[in-house]
């Protein structure tokens, strides 16, 4: 079952590619790939590119994916280890997971995720303080890591 709907949901990905993000399989193994997202152009992250890691559980799509940034990323919702913590996606990749829901919404979330932050439901609450009180200074570190860390 979880094989056919990943094979399904690669074979929509290949035939109606986003420009926003990629995803695929990792060598042979269906059950692990790796996509990216492209920065949005009106964020600090533009121009960026960042890797992340799926895994499918042996379940899916009764359970969620588990989505990780492996590139670093100065952003309120992602943790140093890459760890993803928002309401919109959180909440879509724990608790309010459906089967209804794909890996490309899933990284649609994401994409947006860079370009409004949740700092109202942080993963790093000094950054998230950070995008509150001095946005200037939250963007000019983003912008920071995205050259050091997404563009090279």
């Amino acid at each position: 079952m979880a094989s056919k709907r990943i094979l399904k949901e690669l074979k929509d990905l290949q035939k109606d590619p986003s420009t926003l993000y990629t995803a695929g399989p990792v060598a042979e193994d269906l059950f692990h790939w790796q996509a990216t997202i492209t920065g949005p152009s009106d964020s600090p992250y533009s121009g960026g590119v960042f890797i992340l890691t799926i895994h499918f559980p042996p379940d899916y799509p009764f359970k969620p994916p588990k989505v990780a940034f492996r590139t670093k990323v100065f952003h309120p919702n992602v943790n140093s280890n890459g760890i993803i913590c928002f309401n919109i996606c959180h909440d879509v990749l724990k608790e309010q997971w459906s089967p209804a829901l794909t890996i490309s919404k899933v990284l649609f979330s994401i994409w947006s995720l860079l370009r409004d932050p949740n700092a109202d439901d942080p993963m790093v609450p000094e950054i998230a303080h950070m995008y509150k009180t001095d946005r200037g200074k939250y963007e000019s570190n983003a912008r920071s890591w995205t050259q050091k860390y997404a563009m090279g």
